[in-house]
Formats: C-alpha cells, sequence, structure tokens
C-alpha cells in the first residue's frame, strides 16, 4: 500500500504550488476588489466533474455577483485538489466539486493526513452518473450472466481492466465479482485511454465505463454492453438491462457528484449555495450539458448528501477490507 511519507506529501505540496503559480492571476482579486470564488476540481479537463464546474461556475457568478473561476488541481488520485479545499479558510471563497472517488480515497489512502469525510462540508449532490459493463464482441459474451458462468467456470482465466486502482471502474468490478461469487483477474492502466483502447482491441475481457465513454463503441458495434450498474434502466441505452435483470447480483454502482466546502463554513452560507445551486441545476440547459456526459441533474439537502457521503463511505471501506484493495 502507498504510504504518504513526509517525502511524498512535500512532493503533493510541490505539485500544488505549481497547479496554484498556473491560475494565480484567476485568483486576485477582481476589479472593485472583490475576492473570486474558486471551484476546485481534482481532475483534470474535460471530466465529468470539471463539466460541472463549468457549467454551474458561470451562473452562479451570476447570481452571486461575484467572479467564480474554476481550478483544476490534478494528482494523487484526487487528493491534491481535495486537500486543498481541506486547508482553506471556511470563508466562501473555495469549494471544491468532486465525485465518488472521494469516499474510495478515505479508505485506500489511509496515511493521507486529512479525512475528506470528516474535514469537508457537504453543499449539495449535483448529479449521478452510470457504469456498465462492457466487453468485446469476440468474447461471445451477450449478457452479463455469461460473463458470470465464463467466470465460475475457469476462475482467474478471464481479466478486466480499469483506468488504474481505487478508480470508480476497479471498485465497481470488486464488487461485481464479491456479489456473483467469481474471480476475475484485474489488469490496471495508467488512464482511461489506453485502458479503452485495448478493451476494443480484444485484449481484456470485460470493464465497467461511463455510458458517455462506451456508448459511441456500443452503437457502432465495437463493444457490447452487458449490463448497467444501477437500479433502473438509462435512456441512452434503453435495451440494455440492469445487473440485477441480466442475472449477475444486486450490484448498483451509480457514481454521485457534488459540491463541498471546507470544515467549519457558517450553515447559513451553507443553505445559501445550496440554494443557488440546487436553482441552476434545474435549468433545461444543465440537463442537456450533462446529459452529454451521461450524467443526471440531481439535487438535496447538504443533510441528504452528507447522510449519502457517509453511508456510501462505509459501503466501499467494507468492499476494500474484504478484498484486501491496496493502493498502489
Amino acid at each position: 500500500m502507498n504510504r504518504f511519507t513526509s517525502h511524498t506529501r512535500r512532493h503533493w505540496l510541490a505539485m500544488a504550488l505549481l497547479a496554484a503559480s498556473g491560475v494565480a492571476q484567476a485568483q486576485a482579486p477582481a476589479p472593485g476588489g472583490e475576492q473570486p470564488l474558486r471551484l476546485i476540481v481534482p481532475f483534470t479537463p474535460g471530466t465529468g466533474i470539471d463539466l460541472i464546474a463549468r457549467t454551474v461556475g458561470p451562473k452562479l457568478a451570476e447570481r452571486l455577483k461575484r467572479p467564480v473561476v474554476v481550478e483544476n488541481r490534478v494528482g494523487a488520485s484526487g487528493n491534491i485538489g481535495t486537500e486543498a479545499v481541506v486547508r482553506a479558510a471556511p470563508d466562501g471563497n473555495t469549494l471544491l466539486v468532486s465525485v465518488n472517488t472521494l469516499v474510495m480515497n478515505r479508505s485506500l489512502y489511509p496515511q493521507a493526513g486529512f479525512d475528506p469525510v470528516r474535514d469537508l462540508t457537504p453543499v449539495g449532490l449535483t448529479s449521478w452518473g452510470q457504469l456498465i459493463l462492457v466487453t468485446h464482441p469476440k468474447s461471445g459474451f451477450a449478457t452479463a450472466g455469461d460473463l458470470v458462468t465464463a467466470a465460475k467456470k475457469a476462475p482467474g482465466r478471464l481479466n478486466y481492466a480499469s483506468p488504474g486502482v481505487g478508480t470508480p471502474h476497479h471498485l465497481s468490478m470488486e464488487l461485481f465479482k464479491s456479489t456473483a461469487g467469481v474471480f476475475l483477474t484485474h489488469i490496471p492502466y495508467r488512464g482511461t485511454g489506453p485502458a479503452v483502447a485495448d478493451m476494443l482491441g480484444g485484449q481484456v475481457d470485460a470493464m465497467f465505463l461511463p455510458i458517455h465513454v462506451a456508448l459511441p463503441q456500443v452503437r457502432a458495434g465495437k463493444l457490447v454492453a452487458l449490463g448497467i450498474g444501477s437500479d433502473k434502466r438509462h435512456p441512452l441505452l434503453p435495451d440494455v438491462p440492469t445487473l440485477t435483470e441480466a442475472k449477475a447480483g444486486n450490484v448498483n454502482v451509480d457514481m454521485w457528484y457534488g459540491i463541498f466546502a471546507p470544515k467549519g463554513m457558517p450553515a447559513a452560507q451553507v443553505s445559501m449555495l445550496n440554494r443557488e445551486i440546487n436553482d441552476i441545476l434545474a435549468g433545461d440547459d444543465v440537463k442537456k450539458a450533462f446529459s452529454g456526459q451521461g450524467m443526471d441533474p440531481s439535487t438535496g439537502t447538504p443533510e441528504a448528501f452528507g447522510r449519502l457521503v457517509a453511508q456510501d463511505a462505509d459501503r466501499w471501506a467494507k468492499l476494500i477490507q474484504a478484498q484486501n484493495i491496496k493502493a498502489e
């Protein structure tokens, strides 16, 4: 397991300072003395999380009558950006836009020096995204049940890809394996691109992919959708059954996305931000923007979001311990 030594933490700090230097101009006080509200995205531009920030940001700026800037603080599986918000003052000038990887990291990186559940204040849920289980046409599998049957006949012979250890794609398959009582060999890649490339080439047997990534390949006949890891079908792929329907176990691996503040932000400020963000998410233009990434806008109170985060943290912690998953 990765142990976050002092050397590693110095490395994190150096990367964070480099990231900060690239946005120093954006952080400078705007004309009139108004300090911008920073939306920290702990992953690269172009991801679903980044889309949320860049869709909500300008609308939030209009409502709050202040500048809002998006900063991508990338690295350490999202921990660099998350820690930047954990360490920020709870003064309403810094927010985190993240995904359920946040709570997975809590158990994968126990020596990170902070607890993303305890040390952040939930502001609100923004959306849900779904993962679908896919295979290559040459596998001959037509359903998730076919995959389970083959895996039970030859434990370990089949393999699956992920963009890396600790990603939702990885842990979703581990939950699938645990629920279905099968064993597939994990092949971690450095990012989604190379994993999908080998999936398309037939070098791996299966993987979980976000709907928007898999959809073009499924429609083109280059990948076969075996089931969706949700409790209901998705309108973009209405013919793809849930994994429960496919008799592959009750596996719900929906990904939540949401916004957090540093711990200690006044409740009135949290409520105000929650109200404004919920109103933004109700817009048809936001729904259209999110649907392109396979996400469905969703809202709720800060308290309800906090309960969701805590429950999900416990769920993934149990899986990580049971499967003895180690960060690499």
